[in-house]
């Protein structure tokens, strides 16, 4: 799906979610009910995946639409960056995911690194706040935030989970094949250039 393509899918489902969140006309609900399945068609037939199961995905969400958020974390050790490898697509990405609910992002963003690669760390600065929608990622049905944090390393050791079979310290000009859908290239080497530039303020679209 292109750019404009995907936006356009995303802010008919967002439509439909607030009319259906607000409405009290019977015929109104069937119109936003009528959209919601529109923009699922789109989304399916863009991204190659079945109807149904996008239509449930929409379906499941209520309430006034607003972008989810996922935190994720630069930690570095001697010039090179840890990355996890998500049993998922076999490519490496940064640690982090979605935020919990009574969570803030900073907590968020330590207990994902310490779930999925057993070291602790402490977040320090938030280095980047990305609109997925504006950078090199693969379509997806959500409008997603992503929040990049600098991490420090204070202890514990590497392992695997559900999730994750690989931990591992990477220096910028040799970097494995990337989930993409998780973390970009470009936003790779943003945060090399943060980390060498402390100084620098937090970087948003």
């Amino acid at each position: 799906m292109t750019p404009r393509g995907l936006e356009w899918a995303q802010r008919l489902q967002a439509l439909a979610q607030n009319g259906l969140t607000f409405v009290k006309d019977p015929f109104d609900q069937e119109r936003y009910e009528a959209i919601r399945d529109i923009a699922a068609e789109m989304m399916a037939t863009q991204c190659e995946t079945d109807f149904a199961v996008i239509k449930d995905l929409f379906t499941q969400e209520t309430g006034y639409t607003t972008p989810k958020i996922d935190s994720r974390g630069a930690v570095f050790r001697d010039g090179c960056i840890l990355l996890v490898r998500e049993r998922s697509d076999g490519r490496w990405s940064l640690p982090g995911g979605w935020i919990d609910v009574n969570e803030s992002p900073g907590e968020s963003v330590v207990r994902e690194i310490r779930e999925e690669t057993g070291y602790h760390t402490r977040a320090l600065k938030l280095l980047a706040v990305f609109d997925k929608n504006k950078h090199d990622h693969p379509p997806t049905i959500y409008h997603t935030y992503k929040l990049f944090f600098l991490c420090e390393l204070l202890g514990g050791s590497p392992t695997h989970t559900i999730e994750t079979n690989g931990v591992n310290f990477f220096p910028e000009d040799a970097l494995p094949e990337l989930s993409v859908n998780r973390v970009t290239a470009g936003q790779i080497a943003r945060l090399f250039e943060h980390y060498r530039h402390p100084e620098w303020p937090t970087d948003f679209d």
